[in-house]
């Protein structure tokens, strides 16, 4: 089971955090600064596999990939497959990818919102729900143009009000 998924950038602030055993708040600031100094030391030559740390415990394992700024890391207890957590992460950062057209730290502050759903199309409670890049793009695309005709009834149905008026 997924324990916690972490963004963090390369000064140890946290872009997304979404722990599924829900620590107290205060625990989860700890345990993002401890990951953060943990990675940061290591050589991008290393392996990206960091097990049982004190915040975690002996059970989890860190599961990370740095891209240009952006750790993004997976918390996973000893039933998750390490390289298949690895391609997890690697279908994560692709579908941000398409959808942000070169995703960046700004894209994740700006738009959190997206970047949950696409997430959420992905993992959801700490399970895997989906690794298909294709059809998490096709929920994802799915899902904003159905926002897109919402709002285009919103609009016309108050546009229509203003020109009675």
């Amino acid at each position: 089971m997924i324990e916690a998924i972490l963004i963090i950038n390369n000064y140890g602030q946290a872009r997304l955090a979404r722990f599924y055993n829900k620590p107290p708040f205060q625990e989860q600031k700890k345990i993002i600064q401890e990951c953060f100094q943990l990675l940061s030391k290591r050589s991008d030559r290393v392996c990206n596999f960091l097990e049982g740390s004190s915040s975690w415990g002996k059970n989890v394992k860190l599961i990370y990939r740095h891209y240009a700024t952006l750790y993004f890391v997976f918390a996973v207890d000893s039933s998750e497959s390490e390289l298949g957590v690895l391609d997890l992460i690697q279908v994560f950062v692709e579908a941000l990818d398409k959808c942000f057209e070169n995703v960046c730290e700004l894209d994740l502050i700006f738009y959190a919102d997206k970047v949950n759903y696409i997430l959420d199309e992905i993992v959801m409670g700490g399970m895997v729900l989906e690794t298909s890049l294709k059809q998490i793009l096709h929920a994802v695309n799915g899902n904003l143009q159905a926002k897109k005709q919402t709002r285009g009834r919103s609009t016309a149905g108050k546009a229509h009000v203003i020109k009675r008026k």
